[in-house]
């Protein structure tokens, strides 16, 4: 029982810790999400948070919330998924309420405004070094299906502008014909 404890104070402080300290939305948790929990605690593997990020991404909500539900499900069942929404939504929830009592002091302040622009350029650096990270995995693979699809992806997305949820939808099935025919193979 004392290690379950230990185990769920674990989650908690983590996903508190990230959660307080990452500013720029759901895609910057994912990196710190992997570095805590696949390669300091080794609670999970690469491809596990990948899968985890990719389902969290397709779900309805904050990348963030369902990330980390889905992470402390994975970990440590219901009470897990509980313990890491706490963690998550806590930090955000104290911080906005205190920014609310001085809204008016924040909004004209220019060095609060510079201090957030330099925010977006690092928030901006961590994405780059997640795709790069989470991508040079394909790669190693040496699938030249999913190097495809992850390409096709991309020029959808940025260039078309054609919505994600088709995206996932096409790369759904096409993860599912591969799956049919390697079942047929085998």
């Amino acid at each position: 029982m004392k290690s379950k404890k230990k185990l769920y104070l674990k989650l908690f402080v983590s996903t508190f810790y990230i959660s307080a300290f990452t500013f720029g939305g759901g895609y910057v948790i994912v990196p710190l999400m992997k570095k805590k929990f696949v390669d300091d605690l080794e609670w999970i593997k690469e491809d596990e948070i990948i899968n985890l990020t990719t389902i969290a991404q397709s779900s309805p909500g904050a990348i963030a919330v369902n990330a980390s539900i889905l992470l402390g499900y994975q970990i440590a069942g219901l009470a897990g998924a509980l313990i890491t929404i706490l963690g998550t939504i806590l930090p955000p929830f104290i911080i906005l309420s205190a920014i609310s009592f001085f809204y008016k002091a924040f909004r004209d302040n220019i060095v609060v405004s510079l201090l957030l622009k330099g925010m977006q350029a690092g928030i901006a650096a961590v994405i780059i070094n997640v795709v790069l990270d989470l991508g040079k995995n394909i790669f190693k693979e040496k699938s030249i299906l999913s190097v495809i699809i992850m390409v096709l992806s991309f020029i959808a997305v940025y260039f078309f502008k054609i919505n994600i949820i088709y995206i996932v939808l096409v790369c759904g099935f096409i993860g599912f014909l591969k799956g049919m025919i390697k079942n047929d193979v085998h």
